[in-house]
């Protein structure tokens, strides 16, 4: 087990004051067998309401309202948890569920659907010429492509830093070979449904201290869930060529990358010019001190 603190800073300045609509703050791990909350706090201004839930992924919500004009609009949301890692494991599953092509169990299939049906369009089939050349072989089995792809996307693409808010269609990606976590991530989930796989978006943070050439630290990172039979949701990051990692830290799961964003919200006026900052620090805990 380690323990971690997770800081997390977004700032918005605006060069004219203006009025804030209901924002939504994706910003709390989701907890599990893996992952455990320890504490927590959230501050922001201006001054404002907030509200708790859980959204229809089971993701954890916070429902901010805003009570005052302002130039700046701060969050910072400072996190104390415990991960137990649980590394992947070679496992012999005398299944032929797990191999390609990918056929899922009739109960499983009623709940998968929204995850299995492609989100975006290919208006030139520049993402289906890519597939072909990724395609599993028959009979391959379905962890061993699914980490071929991983890897196949970590290699082929050139990751480049950007800032400004949105995602690349996956043939935008294909065509350009290079994008941010989040355009990689994407462009997996699409693949991997265009093969009948159950894929979604997860948006989170990365421990990345101790990996070799890590990209994608010191902000929000991103990364791919694919559902297997016999081994359920698995976590595979394109970016770095992960998978099941203990340095991933899901925040939000989505069947877009639009309904995962950490922030989003509406301002009311004319703001003149805008910019946004995002600082992420994620970091061990120093041990505990023994008793005497």
């Amino acid at each position: 087990m380690s323990r971690l603190t997770i800081r997390h800073e977004t700032r918005y300045a605006y060069e004219h004051a203006v009025a804030f609509g209901p924002h939504e703050l994706l910003l709390r791990p989701r907890g599990g067998h893996a992952l455990r909350v320890v504490k927590g706090s959230l501050t922001f201004s201006p001054r404002g309401e907030t509200r708790w839930r859980y959204d229809a992924y089971g993701n954890c919500v916070c429902q901010l309202t805003l009570l005052e004009e302002a130039a700046e609009f701060l969050v910072v949301s400072e996190l104390e948890i415990e991960r137990f890692p649980a590394p992947l494991a070679p496992q012999e599953v005398d299944d032929p569920r797990t191999a390609t092509p990918i056929v899922y169990p009739a109960n499983d299939r009623a709940v998968l659907g929204p995850y299995v049906e492609p989100a975006t369009d290919d208006p030139e089939g520049v993402l289906l010429r890519w597939l072909h050349g990724q395609a599993p072989e028959v009979g391959e089995p379905a962890l061993d492509y699914v980490l071929r792809l991983n890897r196949a996307i970590h290699d082929a693409f050139e990751y480049q830093a950007r800032y400004e808010e949105g995602v690349q269609a996956p043939f935008e990606t294909v065509a350009r070979r290079s994008g941010t976590c989040r355009d990689f991530a994407w462009l997996m989930v699409e693949v991997l449904r265009r093969l009948g796989f159950a894929a979604r978006f997860v948006s989170g943070y990365l421990h990345s201290p101790g990996l070799d050439g890590v990209r994608g630290a010191g902000a929000t990172h991103a990364w791919c869930e694919v559902f297997l039979p016999a081994f359920g949701w698995m976590d595979f990051d394109p970016t770095n060529a992960l998978a099941e990692a203990a340095a991933l830290i899901p925040v939000a799961v989505s069947r877009t990358p639009a309904e995962a964003a950490p922030i989003s919200g509406a301002i009311i006026g004319v703001p003149g010019e805008s910019r946004m900052e995002v600082k992420v620090d994620v970091r061990l805990c120093p041990p505990l001190a023994s008793a005497a």
